[in-house]
């Protein structure tokens, strides 16, 4: 992904308000103001509303699209827009695990350490503990070695606490799973080679190099008996922690900041997997799916937020439905509205509101939750976050346009997990619509955002109808990337297990 997931999207939804402060209520100008094409707000909104429209037609062609997207990109690299990233983990937990294994999980200007007993069948998940870890800015801007070596550092000590429930067996190093969600070419389940640092990340010496051994190198420095067993995307994470719990769990989905899908694979279905690198049958592939663009309803606000960003022309679906943007994009068809249709009162057009990305997800989450008689919660969140003052008509219209973007958002993703099961099922002949299968779910966007989770779940049923749609389990796997990891690493130990 090309955003930091391990953050969610949906933070807070407390919305404050000042109690100092009063709100005047300009009256609203529905006629032209400056601009000769601007014809008020009405006139904006319906064409805003059909613009992003999905009917099930429209529905219909990206679930299509997407299937035949992810079979172009199975086929050989570059062959979509999907890059369809082999994972290489073709052993997925069963539930009979047992032992103490680690995780770190490295997204962002925060990583997070966390440990896990396992007991088998009968006792499952015995403990956990996590701590998280703030990385200083300085950092950022490191040598390879400086940043590792931190990290190192952090696992240390996290591991020094261990006791209570947490026991290593004996003769064993301590194996980590490691979630690294930046760019890396993956060449084994113990492997993966940077291709470039993101979110604000510009340390020096590690492009082009193992990040295991990076990390294994900085630990092996610190005389620290720890070593990476798995090296994993954080959405292919959340799908081993769920099957850990749940065998019909067959896909994964994030949808935070950012997102992105994973699922499990027959390897016969994979032409560009010339190589076979275990006698597993399958595997879990990593869609990257924010890169999907083929046949996405999109606004004048759409190209002109996707023009002015830092990959104009990349990442379109995630640009579409994830929570980095969905208040962004409204943010814009507010400015318009204010410029040309007087929303906010003549062609008023707060300062704070003409800021890119300050109104938040969260912010509009709020204002969809809002149901008092005057749309309080809107006001105040209009008037704190973009020091708008309005009306009660205002503040309608500004719930109409926060459900078209969540609406265009839930239903679109939907779309896109029908298209991931449509291309398993024609490809299993009938072994996916036919019995129950679970899609889990993580994200601060899908857990924070009920409406959202609505319409997502509306398209899904849309699309399969109500007889199949049964069988298509939406699940909320909160965090579950991270014991995931951990499970992985479990998975994929060095050491003889019988399980």
């Amino acid at each position: 992904m090309s955003v930091t997931v391990s953050s969610p999207a949906v933070r807070s939804f407390h919305v404050s308000r000042s109690p100092h402060k009063t709100i005047s209520r300009p009256r609203v100008i529905m006629s032209a103001v400056r601009s000769t094409d601007s014809l008020g707000v009405a006139p904006i909104l319906t064409k805003l509303q059909k613009d992003c429209a999905t009917p099930l037609p429209v529905l219909r062609h990206v679930a299509d699209a997407m299937a035949d997207d992810m079979r172009a990109g199975l086929a050989v690299d570059g062959g979509s827009d999907l890059k369809m990233i082999l994972s290489y983990v073709d052993t997925l937990p069963t539930g009979n695990e047992k032992g103490l294994f680690y995780a770190l999980d490295l997204g962002g200007t925060n990583f997070r350490v966390l440990r896990v007993q396992l007991g088998g069948k009968e006792e499952r998940v015995v403990a956990t503990e996590f701590e998280q870890v703030s990385i200083p800015p300085e950092l950022m801007f490191a040598t390879s070695e400086e940043l590792f070596d931190f990290i190192a550092s952090a696992l240390g000590k996290f591991a020094q606490k261990e006791g209570g429930k947490f026991e290593l067996q004996q003769g064993r190093a301590r194996e980590i799973g490691f979630t690294f969600s930046f760019p890396v070419k993956q060449t084994s389940i113990r492997t993966g080679i940077l291709i470039k640092w993101t979110k604000g990340f510009a340390v020096s010496g590690t492009a082009g190099k193992d990040v295991v051994a990076c990390l294994n190198e900085a630990m092996e420095r610190r005389g620290m008996d720890m070593q990476v067993s798995a090296l994993v995307n954080d959405t292919v994470g959340t799908l081993a922690g769920a099957r850990y719990w749940d065998d019909d769990a067959m896909v994964a989905v994030i949808l935070g900041t950012g997102t992105n899908a994973c699922y499990v694979e027959r390897v016969d279905a994979i032409p560009k997997l010339t190589k076979r690198m275990s006698k597993s049958p399958i595997t879990i592939v990593n869609t990257e799916w924010g890169a999907f663009s083929n046949g996405l309803p999109l606004t004048e606000f759409d190209r002109e937020m996707d023009a002015e960003s830092i990959n104009p022309g990349e990442q379109i679906f995630e640009k579409t439905i994830s929570g980095m943007y969905l208040g962004e994009i409204v943010r814009r068809v507010l400015v318009k509205m204010a410029k040309v249709g007087g929303l906010f009162g003549g062609s008023y057009v707060p300062e704070k509101l003409v800021t890119p990305f300050v109104l938040r997800t969260p912010d509009i989450c709020a204002m969809q939750q809002d149901t008092s008689r005057d749309l309080e919660a809107v006001e105040s969140v209009l008037y704190d976050v973009a020091g708008v003052k309005s009306d009660l008509s205002a503040r309608k219209t500004v719930v109409d346009i926060c459900d078209t973007i969540a609406k265009r958002g839930g239903r679109l993703a939907g779309a896109g997990i029908v298209g991931i099961l449509q291309k398993m099922e024609e490809d299993s002949k009938g072994l996916i619509f036919g019995k129950r299968t679970v899609v889990a779910m993580d994200g601060g966007l899908y857990e924070h955002y009920p409406q959202y989770r609505g319409y997502l779940q509306e398209a899904v049923t849309e699309l399969l109808g109500s007889e199949i749609s049964k069988n298509v389990v939406i699940e909320h796997a909160k965090d579950g990337s991270g014991i995931g990891a951990a499970l992985l690493a479990a998975a994929n130990s060095k050491y003889e297990h019988d399980y």
